[in-house]
């Protein structure tokens, strides 16, 4: 059975926070959670998840659905319960042993979600052990229906309930779901819509400028780097306290420049230098989120086209390919504009700016898997040569790199950018000293 999952924002209406995601999983071409056999679609969800779930969790809540088969075998427990939120759908509120069910774990700490609301009595009966009420919208809404939905978010709330609006995939959908009051949102313009209202920078310059350009080459110059780095103090705090964490096993600190670069590694490095690359602005949430989705994309493509044979682009140019996607909400000018500045292959900029060749399709599919779009996935898997099986994987790996290096530098980042670090770096690394060091 062919397995895709992917992790769908689900962001604050109000503040704009991201206060979770959703798990989605996919078994062959229908939905997992319509399978003909619920056994098998149990096994398949439980296999996969125990062999990955430690990828999946970071400091947000994870929402999943889970089938009766699933709950009766106490597969919840297998999570850290306060961050797991278990959504249920008709197939567990119609069961007869629904309500003990559910209030066995809700008595242990458990919380619970309700997918597809609705004014029915089956929907009500378990009212009293859910935190979230999720509903639907949909892309056109008549006038009545609009006013339904407004009343039952209203309910909602009269039962101290949120409400996750789900299947936000476009402008007019959201602000159907401002209209109707509800608290949270989730679907695929989520993702566009953090990203394009991150605050942007005027332009990529001087010291942070050339070290992306050099870090990107198939095989950097550690002396160029060295070069860069040492004419700029903040930049030299961040890396020698990178350097010198548990997280790079530090057990005899350095000073130089170029022992740390040496300890961190190029491929760290590549992720720590795109980090900076970001100005926190007013909407911390939206430019984190955005961060992630560059690194991932990133990531995820480097991967696959490592997988691939006799690609037209090497795994260093897929880098820069989902690196590079999100440059135009970096830099206020259009991705063409921005691309033609570049130094790179003219089928990286194809396709992110057209989506033309094969590259055009390797990122298409990155787009698809962000959004759960399983019928895309599966055509451009294969179209481009690739298991199913083996990218769901692949996705997985990333995930869990993506938030080892997350935790590990934004701390390293936020400290650099103070007063007080720049004068610290200052005052630790004397003019030339990674001319005389290492």
């Amino acid at each position: 059975m062919d397995k895709f999952v992917v992790r769908q924002a689900i962001k604050d209406l109000h503040t704009n926070a991201i206060i979770g995601y959703e798990l989605m999983i996919q078994g062959d071409v229908e939905s997992l959670y319509n399978s003909s056999t619920d056994s098998a679609a149990a096994n398949a969800m439980v296999a996969f998840l125990t062999e990955n779930s430690n990828r999946i969790f970071n400091d947000k809540q994870t929402f999943m659905t889970f089938t009766p088969s699933l709950l009766f075998r106490n597969t919840p427990k297998i999570f850290d319960k306060d961050k797991v939120v278990i959504q249920i759908e008709d197939s567990i509120i119609v069961h007869p042993l629904a309500a003990i069910i559910i209030g066995k774990y809700r008595d242990e700490g458990y919380r619970f979600a309700i997918n597809d609301f609705q004014f029915t009595p089956k929907h009500f009966s378990v009212m009293e052990y859910v935190d979230y009420i999720r509903v639907t919208i949909q892309e056109k809404m008549e006038r009545t229906a609009l006013a339904s939905l407004m009343n039952l978010v209203e309910m909602a709330h009269g039962f101290q309930k949120k409400v996750i609006a789900t299947g936000v995939n476009s402008g007019n959908t959201y602000e159907v779901a401002k209209i109707a009051g509800a608290d949270y949102v989730e679907g695929s313009y989520i993702a566009d819509d953090m990203i394009t209202k991150t605050s942007k920078m005027e332009y990529l310059q001087g010291n942070l400028y050339q070290l992306i350009m050099e870090i990107t080459k198939d095989e950097p110059d550690v002396e160029v780097l060295e070069e860069i780095v040492s004419r700029d103090a903040s930049l030299t705090y961040a890396l020698l306290k990178m350097a010198n964490s548990a997280f790079f096993a530090a057990y005899n600190e350095t000073a130089s420049i170029h022992q740390a670069i040496v300890r961190v590694g190029i491929n760290q490095l590549k992720q720590w230098i795109y980090l900076l690359s970001f100005k926190e602005g007013e909407n911390a949430s939206a430019s984190e989120e955005t961060l992630k989705i560059s690194f991932m994309r990133a990531n995820f493509a480097s991967a696959i086209v490592k997988k691939l044979k006799k690609f037209e682009i090497t795994p260093a140019e897929a880098y820069l390919l989902g690196m590079f996607s999100t440059l135009e909400y970096m830099i206020d000018a259009t991705l063409e504009e921005i691309l033609e500045e570049l130094p790179i292959s003219d089928k990286i900029k194809n396709a992110l700016i057209s989506q033309e060749g094969d590259a055009g399709k390797l990122y298409e599919m990155i787009l698809s898997y962000e959004k759960a779009d399983w019928a895309e996935i599966k055509k451009y898997a294969g179209e481009l040569g690739i298991q199913t099986n083996v990218m769901a994987q692949i996705y997985m790996e990333c995930v869990e790199e993506v938030n080892e290096i997350w935790e590990n530098v934004i701390g390293v980042q936020e400290e650099a950018e103070t007063p007080e670090a720049e004068a610290a770096a200052t005052q630790e690394i004397p003019e030339g000293a990674s001319q005389t060091e290492g």
